[in-house]
C-alpha cells in the first residue's frame, strides 16, 4: 500500500480528471498509455480509458463504488460500451439536468454521502445504482460533497472546515474513520486532486510531503518510494 505522486494531462488536479474503486480505474484516453496502466499498478484495478461524453473530466461527470457506477445523460454509447467491457457492476445513466456527479457524490461500498440539493427519486437510483445507503448531507457547509472529501473503504479525507456534525455523518454513513487535509499545496477541495482505494492513494504532484503524510495516515496508506523520482512529470 502507498502513496504516489503523479499529474493528468499537464495538472496536478488529477481528481478531476480520473476516477477509482477498488475494482476499475478510469483514465482519458489522452493519457499516453503506459503512464494509465502504471497508475492502474498503482491502484492494482483494471483499466478502463475513456472519456465522458467525450469530456476529459472523468473524476467530475462520473461516481463510482465496487457495486456500480454513475454516469451523466450525455455519455456515449462507446464510453459505455468501453466501461461494460471491463466493469461489471451496475450502470445507471442519470437522465436529469444535472451531470457532474462525481462532484454530487461522495461514496465507498458502505455508504454515500449526496448533495442536498438532489431529488429523492434520484436519491433512490443512486442507492439502488451503488447499493449502499444514500443520505443527504454537506461537507464545511457546502452540498459539493464529491469535490470536498474522498472516501475508501479505510478512511475519510474531508476539507479542512469540516464540521463535527459532519463528521459525525460521514463516519456513521460511510462506516470509516475521517480526517481532514488539503493537496497540491494547500487546496481544501481534496476529491478535485487525489484518486485513491483501499490499496493505494495517488496525488496531484504539487501536494506537499506534510499533506502526504496526513493523507497516508487518513486513508491508511504509506509513500511510494518510486513517486517522486519518477513521475511528478508528465510523460
Amino acid at each position: 500500500m502507498a502513496i504516489y505522486l503523479a499529474n493528468l494531462v499537464g495538472s496536478a488536479s488529477i481528481g478531476v480528471y480520473s476516477l477509482a474503486t477498488d475494482k476499475i480505474v478510469i483514465i482519458p484516453k489522452i493519457v499516453p498509455v503506459k503512464k494509465a496502466e502504471r497508475i492502474s499498478q498503482w491502484l492494482k484495478v483494471k483499466l478502463i480509458q475513456a472519456t465522458i461524453g467525450n469530456s476529459l473530466l472523468v473524476g467530475a461527470l462520473a461516481c463510482a463504488n465496487s457495486n456500480g457506477i454513475l454516469l451523466p445523460h450525455f455519455v456515449r454509447e462507446e464510453e459505455i460500451n468501453a466501461i461494460k467491457s471491463i466493469f461489471e457492476g451496475n450502470i445507471t445513466i442519470m437522465e436529469k439536468k444535472r451531470t457532474a456527479y462525481g462532484n454530487m457524490v461522495l461514496a465507498n461500498d458502505h455508504g454515500a454521502i449526496i448533495d442536498p440539493r438532489i431529488k429523492e427519486s434520484d436519491a433512490k437510483e443512486i442507492c439502488e445504482t451503488l447499493c449502499v445507503e444514500t443520505v443527504q448531507g454537506e461537507i464545511a457547509g457546502l452540498p459539493y460533497v464529491g469535490s470536498l472529501a474522498v472516501a475508501t473503504n479505510k478512511g475519510v479525507l474531508a476539507h479542512p472546515m469540516l464540521k463535527e456534525s459532519e463528521r459525525n455523518l460521514l463516519e456513521s454513513v460511510l462506516k470509516a474513520p475521517v480526517d481532514v487535509g488539503t493537496i497540491n499545496c494547500g487546496i481544501p477541495y481534496v476529491g478535485t486532486g487525489l484518486i485513491c482505494n483501499s490499496h493505494t492513494a495517488v496525488v496531484g504532484y504539487l501536494t506537499t510531503g506534510p499533506e502526504m503524510f496526513i493523507i497516508g495516515n487518513a486513508l491508511d496508506v504509506v509513500k511510494g518510494e518510486e513517486a517522486d523520482e519518477n513521475f511528478q512529470g508528465d510523460w
